[in-house]
């Protein structure tokens, strides 16, 4: 059985917690940024972005995990039709955590959370081209390993005819 984590409960109780993150995710996911306080953005970061990353897979199955946590099928739509497909080249990392000021009325420290903008064009090239660059680094590696022991079964044919 899954046991809330240990320590501060955002203000509630146990079984207040994770109600309280899939309601900000779905807030989020609804209007792409939220401003809340830092210790809910932080706790809310991993959740959103697995959701995100199920999402991207977008087959029944991670639906039907989504709509466990993200119960609003307008949002759940959006999620999957949208916000997925806008982070299909994006290995991860969705979202961003800017600190604000504290809040006015008991000081407590607030940061906005939003959704990262996909990949532009010019990323997505450097991205390839990085990875063009290692596919061929790996390329030259096992070329120069290949030739060596490729050498050391014709050295030793000479040597067993000769004797």
């Amino acid at each position: 059985m899954p046991r809330p984590a240990k320590g501060a409960r955002l203000g509630g109780g146990p079984h207040h917690e994770p109600l309280l993150l899939a309601g900000l995710c779905r807030e989020l996911f609804q209007y792409g940024r939220i401003t809340t306080t830092e210790a809910k953005a932080r706790r809310m970061r991993p959740l959103a972005e697995r959701l995100i990353t199920k999402a991207k897979v977008g087959d029944i199955h991670n639906r039907r995990i989504v709509r466990k946590t993200i119960t609003d099928i307008a949002v759940l739509h959006t999620l999957f039709t949208e916000i997925a497909p806008r982070y299909e080249n994006r290995p991860g990392g969705y979202t961003r955590i800017t600190k604000i000021g504290p809040r006015r009325g008991d000081n407590a420290p607030m940061a906005v959370i939003e959704l990262v903008e996909a990949l532009t064009v010019a990323q997505t090239a450097v991205g390839e081209a990085e990875a063009a660059t290692k596919r061929s680094v790996k390329e030259t590696e096992a070329a120069a390993a290949a030739p060596v022991a490729d050498e050391a079964p014709a050295d030793a044919a000479p040597a067993d005819e000769q004797a």
